[in-house]
């Protein structure tokens, strides 16, 4: 059966679809040659690009240009050897993680008592505005159609994924997702199962892997229970979608500020055939030409050892 890596990106501006391609592409390349001794790995790879549809101009890299608020200063770079290394859980972790998943509860139960929506909302639209664009049903972009048509923006995004998806039916699909995109992601996966929106039965993906993911936080976690009303009752709508038939692997750094909640396992349930997330903690080591860390890099998740395994695995 044909393999595919199918990649979608997250928040923000970004650069040139090409040139994000090319970069994921290197990105996944280094970690299998660095972790793995796979040089000049082949493989298919598809890029699900989504910022043209929210941001007018890309990035660029013009050198000259650095005080542009378009000047991309966090590209792709390679990483030294020696920065890339499997992390290594300790205890603290453990207390962590229960701990966050106390906080997650306190907050879901906070925000369901006393009417804290809007306050999400606010907080969305000032720290991570594309998410508060993707949540609002009034806020409508224009699609891929010509001439462009006004159409709600969560569709839109939605369309790209699924676009990508369904030509790709009857292959082997490893979806790695980033950032915002695991939601973009997970909304896409769950319309595509038995009970979705748009359901096909017979739709797999063999690996769904999540990067810097939002989805432990309260409110997305809010989002998705109050629009599954068909899949049970409250946390019982929180599951890994049907059409995933082999792994969810969720990577989080728990540096990483986007991935506030670094285990999803304690909120996402079994889908049908017993897949459930697994969490695995990595250190996101990229370093920007001025040597500024970005633990939520998307290019620095791409290389990490743990991920690069898994890669290895499922192309071999």
């Amino acid at each position: 059966m044909p393999k595919v890596i199918v990649g979608i990106h997250g928040l923000a501006n970004k650069p040139k679809k090409d040139i994000l391609a090319d970069w994921w592409k290197k990105s996944i390349k280094e970690g299998l040659n660095k972790n793995c001794q796979i040089a000049e790995a082949e493989f298919r790879f598809e890029m699900v690009y989504w910022a043209d549809l929210l941001y007018k101009n890309p990035q660029h890299g013009d050198k000259l240009l650095d005080f542009d608020s378009l000047y991309n200063g966090q590209p792709y770079v390679e990483a030294e050897p020696a920065s890339l290394k499997k992390y290594e859980d300790g205890f603290l972790d453990d207390i962590r993680a229960k701990a966050l998943g106390l906080v997650g509860s306190t907050a879901d139960m906070l925000k369901e008592r006393f009417e804290m929506n809007k306050l999400a909302d606010w907080v969305l639209g000032k720290v991570l505005k594309d998410l508060a664009i993707y949540y609002d049903p009034e806020r409508k972009i224009g699609d891929r159609s010509e001439p462009k048509q006004p159409v709600e923006a969560r569709k839109v995004l939605q369309d790209e994924l699924k676009n990508a998806l369904i030509p790709l039916k009857g292959e082997e699909i490893m979806l790695i997702a980033h950032s915002m995109g695991t939601i973009i992601a997970y909304d896409v996966l769950r319309d595509i199962g038995p009970k979705g929106s748009d359901k096909d039965p017979d739709f797999e993906i063999a690996h769904f892997v999540t990067i810097g993911s939002p989805l432990g936080l309260p409110h997305v976690k809010g989002k998705i229970i109050e629009e599954r009303d068909y899949d049970g009752k409250g946390r019982e709508r929180l599951r890994a979608p049907s059409v995933v038939s082999g792994s969810w692997v969720n990577y989080a750094d728990r540096k990483d500020p986007v991935a506030l909640d670094t285990h999803l396992r304690d909120d996402y349930g079994p889908n049908a055939k017993k897949i459930q997330v697994k969490d695995d903690l990595v250190a996101n080591g990229y370093l920007s030409p001025s040597d500024e860390p970005n633990h939520h890099k998307s290019y620095g998740y791409l290389r990490t050892p743990e991920l690069s395994e898994h890669i290895r695995d499922f192309l071999s």
